[in-house]
């Protein structure tokens, strides 16, 4: 299964940092912005033909209003974002929280040590379910703050812009859900 890059390119560096004046055209974000964006629609939906159906039609919207828009990434992370909950209501599926998946489509979660001890091993892969138990109980927009920073590494500013809150609201959420899930680790019997 292909994996889809988080990297940043030229393009989309020079529209953060506005190192080039000119506004990029629509098809200079496309070529920027369709691998980060498809990667990130791809963690929240968990299916590559449907991460795929939401960036296209995150594109068509922006190309309808694109005179109209100041940040074309920020907003095509927000519209992606919006659409794929949108057709998680709509469908009743339940967008699950995987880790990124590495090259060889096996879950990183083999892939945590080179050559641990087996009761390590064991230990750590019981943490983890159990982490991914209790982020499973989250409410849904403060999993996707989670994912944001500590999968994506996005920072409260990114994170704001793709979500539409704003950087304090970003902090209160991110910390009740860490707290949350602290209380939920312990009541597991997890060591925090």
């Amino acid at each position: 299964m292909e994996v889809f890059s988080l990297k940043m390119s030229d393009d989309m560096s020079k529209e953060k940092g506005k190192a080039d004046k000119s506004p990029l055209t629509l098809e200079e974000l496309f070529a920027s912005m369709e691998g980060p964006l498809l990667a990130y629609v791809y963690h929240l939906m968990n299916d590559r033909d449907e991460a795929q159906d939401i960036v296209q039609e995150s594109f068509l919207r922006l190309h309808q209003h694109f005179d109209e828009v100041r940040q074309p990434s920020a907003w095509l992370y927000r519209t992606s974002r919006n659409l794929a909950f949108s057709y998680k209501r709509k469908h009743g599926k339940v967008i699950p929280f995987s880790p990124v998946v590495g090259e060889d489509d096996s879950p990183a979660l083999e892939q945590i040590d080179e050559q641990p001890l087996p009761d390590d091993r064991i230990d750590r892969l019981e943490s983890v379910g159990l982490a991914m138990l209790c982020l499973d109980r989250l409410a849904e927009d403060m999993r996707a703050l989670i994912k944001m920073k500590f999968v994506e590494g996005l920072s409260y500013k990114e994170m704001a812009s793709a979500t539409g809150m704003s950087i304090g609201n970003i902090g209160y959420k991110l910390h009740h859900a860490i707290k949350f899930l602290a209380g939920e680790m312990e009541r597991e019997g997890a060591l925090v």
